[in-house]
Protein backbone atom coordinates (compact mmCIF):
# COMPACT_ATOMS: atom_id res chain seq x y z
CA UNK A 1 0.00 0.00 0.00
CA UNK A 2 1.48 3.25 -0.91
CA UNK A 3 2.38 5.74 1.46
CA UNK A 4 -0.09 9.05 2.35
CA UNK A 5 0.88 12.42 0.43
CA UNK A 6 2.19 14.68 3.06
CA UNK A 7 2.78 18.29 3.63
CA UNK A 8 4.46 20.25 6.70
CA UNK A 9 3.48 23.67 7.07
CA UNK A 10 6.26 25.66 9.61
CA UNK A 11 10.08 24.48 9.99
CA UNK A 12 11.18 25.61 12.97
CA UNK A 13 12.45 23.95 16.16
CA UNK A 14 9.88 21.17 16.29
CA UNK A 15 8.93 21.44 12.32
CA UNK A 16 12.65 20.00 11.54
CA UNK A 17 12.47 17.29 13.41
CA UNK A 18 9.29 16.36 12.75
CA UNK A 19 9.94 16.71 9.22
CA UNK A 20 13.21 14.40 9.32
CA UNK A 21 10.94 11.59 11.20
CA UNK A 22 8.56 11.53 8.15
CA UNK A 23 10.84 11.36 5.63
CA UNK A 24 12.90 8.53 7.39
CA UNK A 25 9.59 6.67 7.88
CA UNK A 26 8.84 7.01 3.85
CA UNK A 27 6.72 9.74 3.15
CA UNK A 28 6.50 11.79 -0.06
CA UNK A 29 6.55 15.01 2.07
CA UNK A 30 6.56 18.66 0.87
CA UNK A 31 7.30 21.34 3.17
CA UNK A 32 6.92 24.74 3.67
CA UNK A 33 8.23 28.02 5.56
CA UNK A 34 7.86 31.47 5.64
CA UNK A 35 11.97 31.83 5.83
CA UNK A 36 12.98 29.14 2.92
CA UNK A 37 16.33 29.02 3.70
CA UNK A 38 15.09 27.15 6.96
CA UNK A 39 13.59 24.97 5.29
CA UNK A 40 16.55 24.10 2.69
CA UNK A 41 18.26 21.64 4.30
CA UNK A 42 15.64 19.29 4.23
CA UNK A 43 16.02 18.86 0.38
CA UNK A 44 18.73 16.77 0.76
CA UNK A 45 16.74 14.22 2.52
CA UNK A 46 14.20 13.90 -0.01
CA UNK A 47 11.82 16.73 0.94
CA UNK A 48 10.14 19.25 -1.65
CA UNK A 49 10.29 22.63 -0.69
CA UNK A 50 7.46 24.59 -1.84
CA UNK A 51 7.12 28.37 -2.04
CA UNK A 52 3.94 29.04 -0.30
CA UNK A 53 1.13 27.31 1.48
CA UNK A 54 -0.95 26.48 -1.24
CA UNK A 55 1.80 25.19 -3.37
CA UNK A 56 2.75 22.42 -0.16
CA UNK A 57 -1.01 21.75 -0.03
CA UNK A 58 -2.18 21.11 -3.13
CA UNK A 59 -1.54 17.36 -4.10
CA UNK A 60 -1.49 16.34 -0.38
CA UNK A 61 -3.79 13.84 1.49
CA UNK A 62 -2.62 15.25 4.59
CA UNK A 63 -1.22 18.25 5.64
CA UNK A 64 -0.05 19.11 9.05
CA UNK A 65 0.94 22.52 10.40
CA UNK A 66 3.26 23.61 13.58
CA UNK A 67 3.64 27.24 13.60
CA UNK A 68 3.72 29.91 16.43
CA UNK A 69 0.43 31.43 16.82
CA UNK A 70 -2.83 32.38 15.03
CA UNK A 71 -1.88 34.83 13.46
CA UNK A 72 0.59 32.69 11.55
CA UNK A 73 -1.45 29.90 11.45
CA UNK A 74 -4.39 31.40 10.07
CA UNK A 75 -1.94 33.38 7.49
CA UNK A 76 -0.92 29.99 6.15
CA UNK A 77 -4.53 28.64 6.11
CA UNK A 78 -6.57 31.33 4.85
CA UNK A 79 -4.08 33.78 4.06
CA UNK A 80 -3.18 34.96 0.37
CA UNK A 81 -1.48 31.74 -1.31
CA UNK A 82 -3.40 29.58 2.17
CA UNK A 83 -3.22 25.94 2.10
CA UNK A 84 -6.76 25.27 2.76
CA UNK A 85 -8.11 26.50 -0.49
CA UNK A 86 -5.72 24.29 -2.89
CA UNK A 87 -6.57 21.10 -0.34
CA UNK A 88 -8.25 18.47 -2.10
CA UNK A 89 -12.09 17.22 -0.74
CA UNK A 90 -11.78 14.08 1.36
CA UNK A 91 -8.18 15.22 2.28
CA UNK A 92 -7.01 16.14 5.86
CA UNK A 93 -5.49 19.22 8.40
CA UNK A 94 -3.12 18.05 10.97
CA UNK A 95 -3.33 21.59 13.35
CA UNK A 96 -0.18 20.51 15.45
CA UNK A 97 0.28 24.31 16.88
CA UNK A 98 -0.36 25.55 20.43
CA UNK A 99 -3.57 28.13 19.23
CA UNK A 100 -6.60 29.56 20.88
CA UNK A 101 -9.95 27.71 21.10
CA UNK A 102 -11.35 30.47 18.85
CA UNK A 103 -9.35 29.98 16.16
CA UNK A 104 -9.23 26.34 16.09
CA UNK A 105 -13.07 26.34 15.85
CA UNK A 106 -12.99 28.71 13.25
CA UNK A 107 -10.60 26.61 11.12
CA UNK A 108 -12.49 23.49 11.73
CA UNK A 109 -16.24 24.85 10.17
CA UNK A 110 -13.98 26.37 7.37
CA UNK A 111 -12.70 22.80 6.92
CA UNK A 112 -15.63 21.36 7.12
CA UNK A 113 -17.28 23.19 4.17
CA UNK A 114 -14.67 21.85 1.84
CA UNK A 115 -15.10 18.61 2.79
CA UNK A 116 -11.64 18.40 4.64
CA UNK A 117 -11.22 16.70 7.81
CA UNK A 118 -9.63 18.57 10.88
CA UNK A 119 -7.07 16.29 13.04
CA UNK A 120 -6.34 19.17 16.05
CA UNK A 121 -3.42 17.72 17.42
CA UNK A 122 -0.78 19.96 19.41
CA UNK A 123 2.31 18.04 20.66
CA UNK A 124 3.59 17.82 24.21
CA UNK A 125 7.86 17.53 23.88
CA UNK A 126 10.24 20.58 23.05
CA UNK A 127 13.38 19.79 20.10
CA UNK A 128 14.74 16.79 21.54
CA UNK A 129 11.46 14.51 21.00
CA UNK A 130 10.76 16.04 17.63
CA UNK A 131 13.94 15.02 16.88
CA UNK A 132 13.81 11.59 18.26
CA UNK A 133 10.21 10.66 17.29
CA UNK A 134 8.69 10.93 20.66
CA UNK A 135 5.98 13.68 21.13
CA UNK A 136 2.99 12.79 21.93
CA UNK A 137 0.01 13.97 20.08
CA UNK A 138 -3.26 15.56 21.67
CA UNK A 139 -5.78 14.78 19.56
CA UNK A 140 -9.50 16.36 18.97
CA UNK A 141 -10.92 15.21 16.39
CA UNK A 142 -13.82 12.49 15.20
CA UNK A 143 -12.75 8.90 15.60
CA UNK A 144 -12.61 8.51 11.80
CA UNK A 145 -10.32 11.58 11.24
CA UNK A 146 -8.17 10.31 13.40
CA UNK A 147 -7.78 6.67 12.03
CA UNK A 148 -6.72 8.51 8.88
CA UNK A 149 -3.62 10.57 9.86
CA UNK A 150 -2.49 8.09 12.33
CA UNK A 151 0.21 6.83 10.33
CA UNK A 152 1.43 9.73 9.76
CA UNK A 153 1.46 10.90 13.15
CA UNK A 154 3.30 7.57 14.25
CA UNK A 155 6.71 7.61 13.06
CA UNK A 156 7.02 11.17 15.07
CA UNK A 157 5.33 9.99 18.00
CA UNK A 158 5.63 8.15 21.20
CA UNK A 159 1.71 8.31 22.21
CA UNK A 160 -1.30 9.50 20.11
CA UNK A 161 -4.06 10.02 22.77
CA UNK A 162 -7.61 11.17 21.39
CA UNK A 163 -9.08 13.09 24.03
CA UNK A 164 -12.72 13.82 22.29
CA UNK A 165 -13.99 16.08 19.59
CA UNK A 166 -12.13 19.10 18.15
CA UNK A 167 -10.81 21.41 21.15
CA UNK A 168 -9.91 19.22 23.43
CA UNK A 169 -6.39 18.80 22.34
CA UNK A 170 -6.01 22.32 22.14
CA UNK A 171 -7.44 22.53 26.02
CA UNK A 172 -5.64 20.30 27.59
CA UNK A 173 -2.27 21.58 25.65
CA UNK A 174 -3.12 25.08 26.91
CA UNK A 175 -3.82 23.72 30.56
CA UNK A 176 -0.53 21.46 30.62
CA UNK A 177 1.63 24.56 28.94
CA UNK A 178 0.17 26.52 31.87
CA UNK A 179 1.42 24.37 34.51
CA UNK A 180 4.75 24.52 33.13
CA UNK A 181 5.47 27.70 32.86
CA UNK A 182 4.39 28.16 36.68
CA UNK A 183 6.96 25.87 37.59
CA UNK A 184 9.86 27.39 35.21
CA UNK A 185 9.07 30.41 36.43
CA UNK A 186 9.04 29.34 40.12
CA UNK A 187 12.08 27.31 39.47
CA UNK A 188 13.72 30.34 38.71
CA UNK A 189 13.10 32.55 41.90
CA UNK A 190 13.91 29.15 43.86
CA UNK A 191 17.52 29.06 42.09
CA UNK A 192 18.09 32.65 42.59
CA UNK A 193 17.25 31.99 46.52
CA UNK A 194 19.22 29.13 46.71
CA UNK A 195 22.26 31.25 45.33
CA UNK A 196 21.60 33.82 48.11
CA UNK A 197 21.99 31.17 50.94
CA UNK A 198 24.75 29.45 52.17
CA UNK A 199 23.57 26.09 50.79
CA UNK A 200 25.85 23.96 48.60
CA UNK A 201 23.85 24.55 45.47
CA UNK A 202 24.37 20.97 43.85
CA UNK A 203 23.30 19.34 47.36
CA UNK A 204 20.07 21.55 47.69
CA UNK A 205 19.32 21.04 44.19
CA UNK A 206 19.43 17.39 43.99
CA UNK A 207 17.16 16.87 47.14
CA UNK A 208 15.04 18.93 45.60
CA UNK A 209 14.72 16.84 42.69
CA UNK A 210 14.43 13.59 44.01
CA UNK A 211 12.03 15.11 46.57
CA UNK A 212 8.31 16.09 46.25
CA UNK A 213 9.05 19.17 44.21
CA UNK A 214 10.79 17.02 41.62
CA UNK A 215 9.17 16.79 37.90
CA UNK A 216 10.27 16.36 34.64
CA UNK A 217 10.17 20.58 34.01
CA UNK A 218 12.16 21.07 37.38
CA UNK A 219 15.14 18.56 35.85
CA UNK A 220 15.08 19.74 32.74
CA UNK A 221 15.36 23.48 33.71
CA UNK A 222 17.63 22.73 36.85
CA UNK A 223 20.59 21.96 34.42
CA UNK A 224 19.92 24.72 32.10
CA UNK A 225 19.95 27.42 34.60
CA UNK A 226 22.57 26.95 36.61
CA UNK A 227 25.03 26.39 33.61
CA UNK A 228 23.02 29.77 32.20
CA UNK A 229 23.37 28.45 28.77
CA UNK A 230 19.95 29.00 26.76
CA UNK A 231 20.29 26.74 23.68
CA UNK A 232 16.35 26.52 22.30
CA UNK A 233 14.04 23.45 23.08
CA UNK A 234 11.07 26.36 23.71
CA UNK A 235 11.42 29.83 22.74
CA UNK A 236 10.75 32.03 25.61
CA UNK A 237 8.63 34.44 23.36
CA UNK A 238 6.34 31.30 22.76
CA UNK A 239 5.93 29.89 25.90
CA UNK A 240 4.60 33.76 27.04
CA UNK A 241 2.27 33.69 23.88
CA UNK A 242 0.70 30.24 25.95
CA UNK A 243 0.32 31.56 28.66
CA UNK A 244 -1.46 34.21 27.25
CA UNK A 245 -3.78 31.96 25.86
CA UNK A 246 -4.34 29.71 28.75
CA UNK A 247 -5.11 32.86 31.11
CA UNK A 248 -8.42 33.61 28.12
CA UNK A 249 -9.15 30.20 27.53
CA UNK A 250 -9.80 29.31 31.38
CA UNK A 251 -11.69 32.47 31.75
CA UNK A 252 -14.13 31.34 29.23
CA UNK A 253 -15.05 28.84 31.78
CA UNK A 254 -14.48 31.03 34.69
CA UNK A 255 -11.33 30.20 35.89
CA UNK A 256 -9.11 33.09 36.76
CA UNK A 257 -5.14 32.15 36.75
CA UNK A 258 -3.75 34.21 39.30
CA UNK A 259 -0.45 32.39 39.10
CA UNK A 260 -0.45 32.95 35.57
CA UNK A 261 -0.51 36.58 35.84
CA UNK A 262 2.91 36.57 38.13
CA UNK A 263 4.41 34.07 35.46
CA UNK A 264 3.67 36.56 32.90
CA UNK A 265 4.97 39.53 34.47
CA UNK A 266 8.27 37.60 34.67
CA UNK A 267 7.92 36.41 30.69
CA UNK A 268 7.23 39.90 29.93
CA UNK A 269 9.95 41.16 31.54
CA UNK A 270 12.51 38.84 29.63
CA UNK A 271 11.37 39.64 26.33
CA UNK A 272 11.34 43.18 27.03
CA UNK A 273 14.78 42.50 27.98
CA UNK A 274 15.78 40.79 24.86
CA UNK A 275 15.63 36.68 25.58
CA UNK A 276 12.19 36.25 23.70
CA UNK A 277 14.16 34.29 21.54
CA UNK A 278 16.18 32.16 24.31
CA UNK A 279 14.89 28.95 25.75
CA UNK A 280 12.34 29.37 28.05
CA UNK A 281 14.83 28.33 30.89
CA UNK A 282 16.36 31.85 30.26
CA UNK A 283 13.51 33.99 32.41
CA UNK A 284 15.94 32.64 35.12
CA UNK A 285 18.14 35.89 34.12
CA UNK A 286 15.37 38.22 34.78
CA UNK A 287 14.87 37.02 38.67
CA UNK A 288 18.94 36.94 38.91
CA UNK A 289 18.95 40.45 37.25
CA UNK A 290 16.61 42.00 39.63
CA UNK A 291 18.86 39.79 42.85
CA UNK A 292 22.09 41.92 41.27
CA UNK A 293 20.26 45.15 41.01
CA UNK A 294 18.99 45.08 44.91
CA UNK A 295 22.83 44.05 45.99
CA UNK A 296 24.30 47.23 43.77
CA UNK A 297 22.16 49.53 45.56
CA UNK A 298 22.87 47.89 49.29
Amino acid sequence: MSKQTVALLGIGTMGRGMAANLLKAGFPLTVYNRTREKAEPLAAQGATIADTPAEAAKNADVVLSILSDDDASRAAWLGDNGALAAMMAGSTIVECGTLSPEWIAELDAKSKAKGIGLAEAPVTGSRPQAEAGQLTFLCGCEDATLDKVRSVLEPMSKGIVHLGPVGSGGQLKLINNFLCAVQVASFAEALTWIERTSLNREQALEMLKTGAPGSGIFNAMSQRMTDRTYEVNFLLRLLNKDVRYAEAAAAEHGVTLTTATATLNLLNQAEQQGLGEKDMSAVFEVVRESRDIRESNT
